[in-house]
């Protein structure tokens, strides 16, 4: 027999369903999943920084107050919170600032030759400010703090406004920190 359960001010008074009751069809319920579309926005500053990668650019924000360039850009300033100021075009080259070398693919299974991975700040941008990216035509010998890099892009075609529009970072020729 289930229980009685007291009810709350407000509510009536009901009877606690058990998991048994459901087993046992002593009750009638239904179940239901929704088909619901939706959409959400990356924001400005995002949504313009990946259409510029779409165009072969990386975009960033100036706060003037700070005197920072901020990349990825963001529609205000973390330090002084402010909002940004403009739009500036970058290089598309920088520094690596920190790496990893995994021998474990995406999957976790074990791999011959590592995918070499870390942070690059861009050029132009305030300094530490950049993003992960994946490395190439280098080796897990080659790859080291202060190496400079340079983008490799995607065809035009094949990009779709993604920060997977950059294919890898190359070493740059010179490849020591500016």
């Amino acid at each position: 027999m289930a229980e009685k359960i007291e009810g709350s001010p407000g509510y009536a008074p009901g009877t606690r369903v058990s998991t048994k009751d459901i087993v046992e069809n002593k009750i009638t319920y239904t179940w239901w999943e929704p088909e619901v579309q939706y959409s959400w926005s990356l924001g400005q500053a995002m949504s313009k920084f990946l259409t510029g990668l779409k165009k072969g650019k990386i975009l960033g924000r100036t706060c003037i107050k700070c005197d920072r360039v901020l990349v990825p850009p963001r529609m205000f300033c973390e330090y002084c919170y402010g909002p940004t100021d403009a739009w500036i075009e970058l290089k598309d080259t920088g520094t690596i600032e920190t790496y990893s070398i995994s021998y474990l693919d995406s999957d976790a299974r074990r791999i011959k030759k590592p995918i070499l991975i870390g942070v690059i700040s861009i050029d132009g941008a305030s300094p530490q400010h950049g993003f992960m990216h994946y490395f190439g035509e280098m080796s897990e010998k080659d790859i080291h703090i202060g190496m400079r890099v340079k983008a490799v892009w995607k065809s035009p075609k094949d990009r779709e406004g993604a920060i997977t529009d950059i294919k890898y970072f190359k070493p740059l020729e010179g490849g020591e920190k500016k």
